[in-house]
């Protein structure tokens, strides 16, 4: 409720108040118990005046993969599995512990604007806005792009974006809207900011649509029916 806000208004802070959730406990009266396993920490956690993040104990994978899918219900990105017997580890170290990440939302969209990007990137017009169709049939912008194709088509749609554009507003290329491309995300919230009314989590490209064409992308309709059934709203 209080992602991608620029303001948190004192309502909001009453109804959806920062509160401090404990995974894990590292040192304890001086000890160090980060080789201790697991269930031995959540054990220690459990003595201290924390609130502790849920934790369950399937049985069998089909558990698990039930309250994966339930996870969007919570505004989860999935499950974390973790070995009973695991150590605390730092950095990214893999064996003991694995985030089952929910599949992302998709939708496919149509670029109206382009502007080059930074870095390796900075000759190449590779950040995107995309939009989404409304139901008086206008383009209206849903969200921005900056990952996800390759260096190949990156070079290609830096050729067809100078070669289509429209308009110029500073450092911004209008083009035409023929180009489609499905994007990925991991949720969807109400937005004033956004003219599209919706604001989405972690966007990202998953592919460049060639197969089809822009009055064949999605609609302002397909985000609402994903917002309602992910409970979102």
């Amino acid at each position: 409720t209080r992602l991608n806000r620029k303001r948190i208004t004192q309502n909001l802070l009453k109804t959806h108040p920062v509160f401090f959730r404990a995974y894990d406990v590292l040192r304890c009266d001086g000890e160090d118990i980060r080789e201790k396993p697991l269930i031995y920490r959540k054990e220690i956690l459990a003595t201290l005046a924390v609130t502790q993040s849920p934790v369950t104990f399937p049985n069998t994978p089909e558990q698990i993969a039930a309250m994966r899918e339930s996870a969007r219900e919570v505004s989860a990105e999935g499950v974390m599995i973790k070995r009973r017997e695991s150590p605390y580890v730092s950095g990214r170290k893999v064996g003991h512990w694995w985030k089952w990440k929910l599949d992302p939302m998709t939708a496919d969209c149509v670029l109206i604007y382009a502007q080059a990007g930074h870095g390796r990137r900075a000759s190449l017009h590779s950040d995107y806005t995309l939009a989404c169709w409304t139901s008086d049939g206008n383009l209206v912008p849903v969200t921005k792009a900056y990952s996800g194709l390759t260096d190949a088509e990156l070079k290609a749609m830096d050729r067809w974006i100078r070669k289509h554009t429209v308009q110029k507003f500073g450092p911004v290329r209008q083009v035409e809207p023929q180009q489609v491309f499905e994007i990925g995300f991991e949720g969807i919230t109400r937005s004033t900011r956004h003219k599209s009314g919706l604001a989405l989590r972690f966007p990202r490209i998953l592919r460049w649509r060639q197969d089809v064409g822009a009055n064949d992308a999605d609609g302002l309709a397909h985000f609402e029916t994903l917002m309602r059934d992910s409970h979102a709203v």
